[in-house]
């Protein structure tokens, strides 16, 4: 048996104390928040293999140039001078590549779904009470080009073994005949699940402290105190705690934790937004508006509206233009649903740590003896969240991992 401190208490993190637990370890989580609200609390609750495509595919930088001067845009970079802005800019451009896409799809669809079949066997196996929706996902388009190119991302999903078909206008309406739809057809991705991601949070954190997992709130770390190589302690403003074994799971913070290591980890965060409505909007299916990048979720007892990726450093500020970026797409696809102007006021955030390439980093880092990092999942750590959690307990009980992981080592060149 192991102490183990996690710093961080996202899903990535408390999936990995699950994991950790049931091997026999001792573990402590310590968060710098509340630990209720953040990514892991305003996602879309996609449990999602058919997301195989990275958020590093061609055309995608040139398109952020394109968007940087308009607020409103699905991608917005914000231009910064700083130089680990500069170095992750000009690695996420090179990563946009065919070549990058093609190395990544396997590596993507294996942790995916092994996450969302954990997700389903932890929910089962420790009994939670807690959404989880198997009726696939729709991709809505509204012109023939995106269409074409929501299906040739289907063939590549079928062609790995996922299961997808394609719907035309009359085919969605039939499957969906609650809610008007503005769209000339759907992808239907039949291999997704969606759940609700603060019900699911609320039943793990109780589910760890019941089984004797310590988790310390409102405490950030702002020291790491190491040896040749070997982490000894991590210390707060009012605590210091020693560990065998240390794991970094915090989201877009992980960057300036490595920093206290002297490792530079080109990580940077990526703003979403989240809209909640409360009353019945008919939507029975999870769906993405493909054009205009926004993600619909019917959760347990209202609908989400969430998207965008804002890539702005580390801030919490909720702009006004995208809210409204996001009620207006809705509006677009779904005529007759209308977000009300006291919905967009109560719209949060969360920020996603982003890779340049658009993979997670997972593994031993720059040969530390006694450090994990789990981090950089982009918009797919609810996905992965579960899978990254079994991996990290496997990497540190020294056990075969469930899948190949080389694709995520935190030290690989960009």
């Amino acid at each position: 048996m192991k102490s183990i401190v996690i710093i961080g208490g996202g899903i990535i993190g408390l999936s990995s104390a699950y994991y950790l637990h049931k091997e026999g370890h001792e573990v402590v989580i310590i968060d710098q928040s509340s630990m209720d609200h953040g990514a892991s609390y305003v996602n879309a609750g996609y449990l999602s293999p058919s997301h195989i495509i990275p958020l590093a595919a061609p055309g995608v930088m040139k398109k952020g140039i394109q968007w940087m001067f308009n607020p409103s845009s699905p991608l917005f970079i914000k231009p910064s001078i700083r130089p680990d802005f500069l170095k992750w800019t000009w690695a996420f451009n090179k990563s946009c590549s065919a070549k990058n896409v093609q190395k990544a799809i396997p590596a993507i669809k294996d942790i995916a779904t092994l996450g969302r079949d954990l997700y389903a066997q932890i929910i089962e196996e420790e009994k939670f009470s807690t959404h989880l929706d198997k009726k696939g996902l729709l991709m809505l388009c509204q012109t023939d080009k995106a269409l074409e190119e929501e299906i040739k991302v289907a063939e590549i999903a079928q062609k790995e073994g996922l299961e997808v078909t394609t719907l035309n206008s009359e085919e969605l309406a039939k499957i969906e005949p609650e809610v008007k739809i503005e769209a000339k057809g759907a992808v239907h991705f039949l291999c997704d699940w969606h759940s609700t991601p603060q019900s699911f949070m609320e039943r793990l954190k109780d589910y760890l402290i019941k089984e004797g997992v310590t988790i310390i709130k409102n405490e950030k770390i702002n020291a790491v105190n190491f040896k040749s190589k070997n982490i000894i302690s991590v210390s707060s403003d009012r605590n210091s705690y020693t560990a065998d074994e240390f794991v970094f799971t915090s989201g877009a913070w992980t960057k300036q934790l490595c920093r206290k290591l002297g490792i530079h980890l080109l990580l940077e965060p990526g703003k979403g937004y989240r809209i909640n409505v409360y009353r019945d909007t008919g939507i029975s299916l999870p769906a993405i508006l493909v054009e205009s990048k926004v993600a619909i979720t019917p959760m347990d007892g209202f609908t989400r509206f969430a998207g965008t990726m804002e890539i702005a450093g580390v801030n919490h500020a909720i702009n006004p233009i995208r809210v409204e970026a996001i009620a207006k797409a809705a509006n677009k696809y779904y005529p007759d649903i209308e977000i009300h102007e006291e919905e967009k006021s109560e719209a949060a955030c969360g920020l996603r740590p982003v890779t340049p390439d658009g993979m997670p980093y997972i593994g031993r880092l720059s040969g530390y003896k006694n450090l994990t990092i789990a981090t950089g999942h982009a918009m797919m750590g609810w996905t992965m969240g579960a899978s990254t959690g079994k991996l990290v307990s496997e990497i540190i009980s020294h056990k075969k991992t469930s899948i190949g992981i080389d694709a995520f080592h935190p030290d690989r060149r960009f």
